[in-house]
């Protein structure tokens, strides 16, 4: 296994295991319950204009409005557009023409733009816009303006739509680049109808599904094969593959096996493993990840890693093998927005600049936009990683019950002296003739056990009569006191 594409599909939902030299690098789900928007393409309608934050709310035909900021607004007169207010540039009730960026987030909707493009597999087309961009993934000079040359010869003299050129696009021939250019143009052709046709707000525009757009953007020469475990989904591939991109049509095939396919592959095991705080790394150092709201925090830490005699090299040798690990957990979790690294210390400037070096390497096989701004003042790493989908454990995960998601509990200790201080004042409120505390099994045994000459004290102190039930459905916080 060292470059494959693993696709298990079931009727509620679409896994998709991206592995690369050998290694899981990223997961994809997608839910048909809860599809992704980003792509999407909407007749909008503007509802509300927020001058004080020089943005306005759309109704997209969502439950909850999408966001549109002033800087999101494209005209071809950019210099023109950063000068003007939105509030005279919208008005409440227009119908408008938006792209969705970045999929609703926890409490926040669907961020949009009204700079809209289309996505192929070797192009994007941008249809407002006369511009040929380039991949910054294509890093030589030379081949970025050799591309950049046929693209313009390609379009033809009088196209006035722009078009960017993805990192897959760099092998390709003439060929394959006019294909693609035909098949933009006619999916473009089909959104003008019915932008043009369709009441506001409505849909005008859905990217492809989670299986297929696999293909559109991952599959290259490196790729060995593609496994999908269902023959409806494999038809429907093969038959993208074969239009789109036939001289890899072959490397997609169909998975019969009894034994799961993400099980016989270990990518079970790998979502378990990404959806914990700790990762161990082959030294023996660990990383703990927290995800917050407002960014991802990485400590890393040397654990049972003791290396060599000499402090700063062994230091420096978890560093650098804790940042290839981060750079891997960022695009399997799919962590984006600030992000701090917590390093173990490092005086010595050349370590502290090779770990930047590295973690810049690591980084180059993400696709997504990823920022590293360097060591701040206090020693962490700080940078960014474009956030357009939810993260994996938003996927898969909700907010704790128990604890609600703050990842901590009262102690069993705590909880009974909260019950001690409660059952003196409904005794002081109420004056009943007993009192039946209802709680977790380990809460009645620290009151039985550690606790039992306090509850003594405490029938005593009230005069009444103390009973304890224990019951297995109540959680360590609950309990109930039941006045007789």
């Amino acid at each position: 296994m060292n470059n494959e594409i693993l696709i298990n599909v079931t009727p509620q939902e679409t896994r998709v295991a991206i592995i690369q030299r050998g290694v899981v690098q990223e997961l994809h789900i997608e839910r048909e319950a809860h599809r992704g928007l980003v792509g999407n393409i909407y007749n909008g309608v503007v509802k509300r204009i927020l001058p004080g934050m020089q943005s306005a709310f759309i109704d997209i035909g969502m439950e909850k409005a999408a966001f549109l900021h002033v800087a999101d607004i494209f005209s071809d007169d950019r210099d023109n557009l950063n000068q003007m207010p939105i509030e005279h540039l919208l008005h409440e009730g227009q119908a408008l023409l938006v792209q969705v960026v970045k999929d609703p987030i926890g409490t926040k909707g669907a961020r949009l733009s009204t700079q809209i493009s289309v996505a192929g597999r070797l192009l994007v087309y941008l249809p407002f816009e006369n511009h040929i961009g380039i991949s910054q993934k294509i890093g030589n000079e030379e081949e970025r303006e050799h591309l950049k040359e046929r693209l313009t010869r390609l379009k033809g003299e009088n196209c006035q739509q722009g078009f960017i050129v993805r990192t897959l696009a760099e092998t390709a021939s003439d060929s394959d680049f006019e294909s693609d250019i035909e098949y933009l143009r006619r999916v473009w052709g089909d959104v003008k109808i019915r932008a043009e046709t369709c009441k506001a707000p409505s849909p005008v525009y859905q990217d492809l599904d989670l299986s297929v757009r696999v293909l559109r953007d991952f599959l290259s020469e490196e790729s060995e094969q593609v496994l999908v475990d269902s023959r409806e989904t494999f038809q429907k591939m093969e038959a993208f593959a074969k239009t789109f991109i036939p001289k890899f049509a072959n490397r997609v095939n169909v998975y019969t096996s009894e034994r799961p396919l993400f099980e016989r592959y270990g990518i079970e095991e790998e979502i378990e493993k990404a959806l914990s705080r700790r990762v161990n790394l082959k030294s023996g150092g660990y990383l703990i990840i927290d995800q917050t709201e407002a960014l991802t925090t990485v400590d890393v830490n040397t654990g049972g890693f003791v290396g060599d005699k000499n402090f700063e090299e062994t230091i420096f040798k978890n560093n650098l093998e804790a940042s290839q690990a981060i750079a891997r957990q960022l695009r399997l979790r799919n962590l984006g927005g600030i992000i701090l690294i917590d390093f173990i210390d490092m005086d010595n400037e050349t370590h502290q600049q090779s770990i930047l070096e590295e973690l810049e390497k690591s980084i180059t096989l993400d696709r997504t936009r990823m920022t590293i701004n360097g060591f701040t003042q206090l020693g962490l790493v700080e940078m960014t990683r474009k956030r357009t989908r939810e993260s994996l454990a938003h996927v898969l995960c909700e907010t704790c019950p128990t604890c609600s998601g703050r990842g901590e509990i009262k102690t069993t200790a705590t909880i009974c002296y909260q019950i001690l201080r409660e059952l003196v004042r409904e005794s002081r409120q109420y004056n009943p003739k007993s009192l039946r505390v209802i709680a977790s099994k380990k809460v009645v045994d620290f009151f039985h056990d550690e606790e039992s000459q306090s509850i003594a004290m405490a029938e005593e102190f009230i005069g009444k009569t103390i009973l304890l039930q224990a019951e297995t459905i109540y959680g360590q916080q609950d309990y109930d006191i039941v006045l007789g």
